[in-house]
This record gives C-alpha cells, sequence and structure tokens, in this order.
C-alpha cells in the first residue's frame, strides 16, 4: 500500500495525469463514450473518475521524470486512446455505410437529419440502425469490455510507453475496407429487393402505360424495403457484434 509521501511524489503525479489523459483520449473517440450528446466537462469528470478509481494499480512510471519526456509521453497516451477509437468506430460504421446504401435504394437520400452521435448530417435509415447498435453495445455492455480493457492495458503496455506500429496500420487498412464490404453485405437483401421491384415496375409500364410508378410504384418500394429491415434487423445488429468482438480481439492481441 502506497503511504502519502509517495502518492504526492514527482512519479506518481505525472503517473495521474498519464492516466488521466489516456482515459480522456479514450472518452474522446470511442463510439459509445464519445457521443456528442455528451457534454465535454461530462466526460472530462468521467476520466477523472476512473483516473481515481484506476490510480492504486497504475503500475510504476518507467519514464524520466523530465519536461521533453513528459510531453512525448502525453502525445503517446492520446495516440493510444485516438487508435482505439479508431479501430472501434470503423467497426461500428459498417451499419452506418449499409444505412446510406438502404436510404438511397429507397429514395429516402435526401432525407437526411443532424446525427445526435457524430453531429454529421446522415440519411434517417443510417441515423436510425446507428442507434440500434449503439442500444445493442449497451446491451452487451460493451461500455464494461472497455473498462476492463483499459485495466488490461496498464500492465501490457506502461504509461508514455505506445508507438504506432506497422501492424496496426495496416490492420486499420484491412478494416476500412472490411467496412466496405460488411456494408454491401448488411444492405444487399434491400437492395437485391430494390433492383427486382425497379424491373417488375419497369415490365409494368411496358405492358400498362397508364402506370404511374411515382404514385404507386415508390411507395410499394418503401414499404417492402421497411419490412425487410425489420425482418433482417436481429442479423443485422448480430454481425455488428461480431465487427466489434472482431475488433476487441484484435486490441487484446496487438496491445
Amino acid at each position: 500500500m502506497m503511504s502519502w509521501p509517495q502518492i504526492f511524489s514527482d512519479t506518481y503525479i505525472v503517473g495521474f495525469i498519464l492516466l488521466f489523459f489516456r482515459f480522456a483520449a479514450l472518452f474522446m473517440a470511442v463510439p459509445i463514450f464519445s457521443h456528442n450528446s455528451i457534454p465535454v466537462s461530462v466526460k472530462t469528470s468521467m476520466a477523472f473518475f476512473f483516473t481515481i478509481v484506476f490510480y492504486s494499480s497504475m503500475p510504476p512510471l518507467a519514464i524520466p521524470i523530465t519536461v521533453p519526456s513528459i510531453i512525448i509521453a502525453i502525445l503517446s497516451e492520446l495516440l493510444f486512446g485516438l487508435a482505439i477509437g479508431v479501430i472501434l468506430q470503423i467497426a461500428f460504421n459498417a451499419i452506418t455505410f449499409a444505412g446510406g446504401q438502404i436510404s438511397f435504394m429507397m429514395g429516402f437520400s435526401m432525407a437526411s437529419a443532424i446525427d445526435p452521435q457524430s453531429g454529421i448530417s446522415m440519411p434517417i435509415i443510417s441515423q436510425f440502425l446507428s442507434l440500434m447498435g449503439l442500444m445493442m453495445l449497451f446491451a452487451i455492455d460493451m461500455h464494461h469490455w472497455i473498462l476492463l480493457f483499459i485495466d488490461s492495458s496498464l500492465h501490457k503496455i506502461p504509461l508514455g510507453g505506445f508507438v504506432m506500429s506497422e501492424n496496426l496500420f495496416s490492420y486499420i487498412i484491412k478494416a476500412m475496407s472490411n467496412m466496405f464490404l460488411v456494408g454491401f453485405i448488411i444492405a444487399f437483401p434491400v437492395t437485391a429487393l430494390g433492383w427486382l421491384a425497379d424491373v417488375i415496375f419497369g415490365m409494368l409500364m411496358k405492358t400498362m402505360p397508364q402506370f404511374n410508378l411515382l404514385v404507386i410504384g415508390f411507395p410499394i418500394k418503401i414499404m417492402v424495403s421497411f419490412v425487410v429491415l425489420i425482418a433482417t434487423l436481429g442479423v443485422i445488429m448480430l454481425i455488428l457484434k461480431g465487427q466489434m468482438l472482431e475488433a476487441f480481439n484484435f486490441l487484446e492481441m496487438f496491445f
């Protein structure tokens, strides 16, 4: 157990600061904690609280107590949280990309609004899938996974000791290409039925010129797309869960 003189020594104060930056960078980048509706003051308070909680399990600091080394260590901690956030965000954005494809097929590309999570304009189907995915992440306790991962990372990667490697860059490139592939797979049932509906409507317009595509065709296409989306929603959430588990497995192996 640490004594009071040890707690207020330079080594432990610098370690507390580095641990705080590790949590702060994480809460600014990870999909659950980086939600725009959470004020920055709340995120900072959470980072400070968890720094106090995990302070007792913090390993001894291994860097020299000099101004240049402390600045480099702070940048290393910010980079560590950003790397984790980018990896998890890429896995999460697969359903957002799929929602964009589905919105385009349903004719909802122009029906966009500000996404409360990212703060950018996004089609409504992407927002719906994003919110459902966020609820699924809470249901599987991903916020607890992140905290447990930080606890284990303290013993695997010392404070201020994170360095970007070639494996991380190669994985990010692979994950980005996989994001598009998974997004197309998720959107395929709706897009396939949309293409089939276009073919059927085209045949009807050839045989029945009085058939009004705008009045009859589009509402039917939207209704069928919603039915397929609701029927495949559970599978979409399972695919997202698999993507997040794969990202966490990479974090465990790499970090």
